[in-house]
């Protein structure tokens, strides 16, 4: 199912709205699925985790060859090892070892998730389209200001339509502030920021892409 999407302000580095854009109804204009959406962040935290965690199970530990005491006539219960896991310093039951947690999704619930989350930016108001978006220098000054002049708080998301090296170094060091470009697109970094702020020239990229 398809909603119609109205269409959306353009404003410049300054903040001053500049002309308006429709978003593409195939992409910001979907019924959003959370399930799909679900799939996908669960998939993206499973696929970054290291899995490089590792205890000793009975057999590591040292020690353990000697019987702790001797079976009967000292009112404790029998024991044969001392690496047993109720022991201190002993093995660990079931221990966890390295492992690989990734798995893939197919690619058409990855697209759907997609869209679905760009669909809830555009829903909620939290798509910001800027005109031209680019810096003279890298500066994160700068890059503050422009940020205020749109009025972004919190987490946002900076889509560029190619990768810009005075974009990503200027953003790089404010907390919550993530920056991509149009190809490179992910569920989860959309869903967790607050505001989706994309160049004007990345929306026809992100609409063959991801169409």
């Amino acid at each position: 199912m398809i909603f119609l999407m109205p269409a959306v302000n353009v404003h410049d580095m300054k903040g001053k709205v500049i002309g308006e854009v429709t978003l593409s109804e195939t992409v910001f204009g979907v019924k959003p699925n959370t399930v799909a959406i679900h799939a996908a962040v669960k998939n993206h935290l499973a696929n970054r985790r290291q899995g490089t965690q590792s205890t000793l199970t009975r057999a590591e530990v040292r020690g353990g060859g000697a019987k702790p005491h001797r079976q009967k006539g000292t009112g404790r219960a029998r024991q044969g090892s001392k690496s047993v896991p109720h022991y201190t310093h002993g093995g660990v039951a079931f221990a966890p070892k390295p492992r690989d947690y990734r798995y893939a999704l197919n690619k058409k619930l990855k697209r759907l998730a997609l869209k679905s989350a760009l669909s809830l930016k555009a829903a909620n108001d939290s798509i910001i389209v800027v005109d031209k978006l680019k810096m003279k220098e890298i500066k994160t000054k700068d890059f503050i200001k422009f940020l205020d002049a749109l009025g972004i708080e919190g987490k946002a998301l900076i889509v560029t339509s190619k990768p810009d090296e005075k974009i990503v170094l200027s953003a790089r060091n404010l907390p919550g502030v993530k920056t991509t470009f149009a190809t490179l697109l992910s569920t989860y970094d959309i869903m967790d920021a607050r505001t989706f702020v994309v160049d004007k020239a990345a929306l026809p990229k992100i609409e063959e892409v991801y169409a």
